[in-house]
């Protein structure tokens, strides 16, 4: 398949006015002027590198009422995400050979984008011996959906001495065990309270022996403290869109309910300055969705999670077209970074690379309506909100979304081994 684009492409830091020629998935021209036989011109309209999600929780298999890799990779194509990273907290959990390979076989028949799979880690156990087809590695300090936890400084030393030699990354929900509570609240405030900074602080502090490893990526920082810590240390920094909007004030109720926690709006806003600095390295989602009707239940039974899959990238796209962010540095932080950290050949538009792109109109602004969403799980905290949608999304040359219509080829494949 050859097609050519014209748009006002993002290449390094700059929009250019050009034209990007696409060859058997893979971009293989820019120049200021080309047209092949099937020629899209978007017009003065963005042409960005599609978004690389490395923490996403499609829940399939076991939890499929909540989301499976279907709806989720078609929720991700519409928030121009073209390749997800799932998380192993599934039933059962992605610790063995076997679960590893249903895994990939559910998502290779079901993603509509690309897809990695995480395996878990678990006291005593080699997680290399997994290391045929999978991403990299997720390890649990604190618990929180799912049975998988490792809370031993040995163990986690024998895991990093693992990965070590294969090389690839760790993921760390970076939350210490000890610090956690489960007393009895009923609010945002309250779960703040039970899940306090100091366990997410504690945990890096004890990371911090293990600086001399390297690809150890701290998930969804959610305190100004923690973000301090690791200002010295070599660690991979990812934060999520609801750690940056939202905070245990809003009036979210259980649909705030978050592992790690929403904490104040002074630590909202800190942070957010800090994203603004680029002080983070890595934006996710950590799309972790759940039923209305979990939800909906009393706050302290309510599971921890919040969608974002879908509307990551376009909340961004209308703080850039405000001027309160700037563009080359979110796609570094969503699609170039990422991508660098897992060696893909995506998250940047230059010659070579595969032809995940988005293309946006920052004229059309939307509001978000979680019934209008593609999860499975039918709402979100950002109900009301303004956003930029993608025009049209395409996953190594293909169309998934075009013109704000889904397309329906299902293009998604293993990012590992291709």
């Amino acid at each position: 398949m050859e097609l050519t684009l014209e748009g006002r492409v993002l290449i390094g830091d700059q929009l250019v006015k050009c034209c990007i020629g696409v060859k058997d998935g893979k971009i293989v021209e820019i120049k200021k002027i080309m047209r092949w036989e099937e020629h899209l011109d978007f017009k003065d309209m963005l042409i960005l590198p599609g978004g690389v999600d490395i923490h996403v929780h499609m829940r399939e298999p076991g939890l499929t009422a909540k989301e499976d890799f279907s709806s989720g990779t078609k929720a991700a194509a519409f928030g121009g995400i073209t390749c997800v990273m799932d998380m192993p907290n599934t039933i059962p959990p992605t610790t063995t050979i076997r679960a590893v390979e249903d895994k990939l076989d559910i998502a290779s028949r079901k993603a509509w984008v690309d897809f990695g799979i995480f395996a878990g880690c678990t006291p005593g156990v080699d997680p290399t011996r997994l290391d045929k087809g999978v991403v990299g590695y997720k390890l649990y300090m604190g618990s929180t959906t799912g049975d998988l936890l490792v809370t031993e400084d040995d163990d986690i030393k024998k895991v990093l001495e693992s990965i070590k030699e294969s090389g690839s990354v760790l993921s760390v929900h970076a939350e210490d065990q000890a610090w956690l509570r489960n007393e009895p609240t009923w609010d945002l405030e309250g779960h703040a309270s039970n899940r306090p900074y100091q366990a997410e602080t504690t945990a890096i502090e004890r990371l911090s022996s293990f600086s001399q490893y390297e690809k150890i990526n701290i998930c969804h920082i959610s305190s100004k403290q923690g973000l301090e810590l690791l200002s010295n240390l070599p660690f991979t920094k990812e934060v999520t869109p609801h750690h940056l909007l939202l905070s245990s004030k809003k009036d979210l109720g259980a649909m705030g309910k978050a592992n790690p926690p929403l904490r104040s709006e002074a630590n909202r806003k800190e942070l957010f300055e800090a994203f603004k600095e680029g002080s983070f390295d890595i934006l996710a989602s950590d799309h972790a969705p759940h039923t209305f009707a979990e939800k909906e239940d009393e706050f302290d039974y309510a599971p921890s999670g919040i969608p974002g899959v879908e509307t990551s990238l376009p909340l961004m796209l209308l703080l850039v077209k405000k001027g309160i962010i700037d563009l080359p540095m979110l796609v570094r932080m969503a699609s170039y970074r990422p991508a660098l950290l897992f060696n893909l050949n995506k998250g940047y538009i230059d010659v070579g690379m595969d032809a995940d792109l988005m293309v946006v109109d920052p004229r059309i602004v939307s509001t978000i309506k979680g019934d209008r969403l593609h999860s499975r799980c039918g709402w979100t905290p950002y109900e009301g909100w303004e956003s930029i949608f993608p025009y049209s999304v395409m996953v190594r040359g293909r169309m998934v979304v075009d013109e704000g219509v889904f397309m329906g080829e299902r293009v998604g494949r293993n990012v590992v081994g291709v």
